[in-house]
């Protein structure tokens, strides 16, 4: 055993964002400081709307090592992957599952790193149902995030996706039929791998919020599908009640004629 390998063997194994090939995969990258904070942050978010979201199904694509969905209130919940473990295995772009089928789904960078986005926004628009809940979140091009991909040379983890801007994605929701009722920026804080810097730096959450809001670091959007010459109908209980009475037989007193006023028979 040569000392190079000694050494190593002392000193442990490198930490997972220097070991080659150690963040492939986005999930991977989940593992490190800034993946770990960045999923703290936007956890707040999906567990802020999900309790108001309802339903029998909820999709999860992608992040599959995050419970994003674990405030949800939605009977049952999956998570689709297709370079990760998760309950189901899937190409984003091609669901194997028939239209309307979904009350609820998540997708939590899944954008970034598909070759063809807008056929996933297309795809999750034909399984979604009428009135069903779209909450996309994505990294910002226009943030410190995206001046370290721009100018950064790592291109594991998020930095090897395309950051699409805000604005992009709003303007495919809309022609396929989606309706924007909510979004904000989060994620203000330097992009830095170190535990102790990010914590250092917090105080940017605050601070870039109110001076340029933004610029930050991740958006989420929350979108409808809305479907023309569709409308939920409710049933009226008062007006159905009215409508019957309105209709129900009168009975009437029938005499028989004899004649005689007020005349009765023999």
């Amino acid at each position: 055993m040569n000392s190079s390998s000694s050494q190593q063997m002392q000193d442990g194994p490198p930490p997972l964002s220097e070991q080659p090939g150690g963040c492939q995969t986005f999930d991977d990258w989940l593992a490190t400081p800034l993946g770990c904070y960045v999923m703290a942050r936007e956890q707040m978010i999906f567990d802020h709307a999900l309790p108001d979201l309802f339903g029998f199904y909820a999709l999860q694509m992608g992040c599959a090592a995050v419970p994003l969905m674990q405030t949800s209130r939605v009977t049952h919940r999956f998570t689709l992957a297709w370079d990760t473990t998760a309950s189901l295995l899937s190409e984003p772009d091609q669901l194997p599952f028939a239209e309307n089928q979904f009350d609820v789904i998540v997708l939590p960078h899944t954008l970034e790193f598909q070759a063809l986005p807008h056929e996933v926004l297309r795809e999750v628009f034909r399984v979604l149902r009428p009135e069903g809940r779209l909450l996309i979140s994505g990294f910002n091009p226009y943030s410190l995030f995206g001046i370290k991909r721009y100018f950064g040379r790592d291109r594991d983890g998020p930095w090897g996706g395309e950051f699409m801007s805000l604005s992009r994605v709003k303007d495919w929701l809309n022609l396929l039929g989606f309706d924007i009722v909510g979004g904000q920026f989060d994620t203000y804080n330097m992009p830095a791998q170190n535990e102790r810097t990010l914590r250092r730096l917090s105080w940017l959450e605050s601070g870039g919020e109110r001076w340029w809001p933004f610029a930050g670091g991740v958006y989420f959007l929350h979108a409808v599908k809305r479907v023309a010459g569709v409308r939920l109908m409710r049933p009226d209980w008062a007006r159905s009640t009215r409508r019957r009475r309105a209709v129900a037989a009168v009975p009437t007193r029938v005499t028989r004629s004899t004649g005689e006023p007020g005349g009765g028979g023999q």
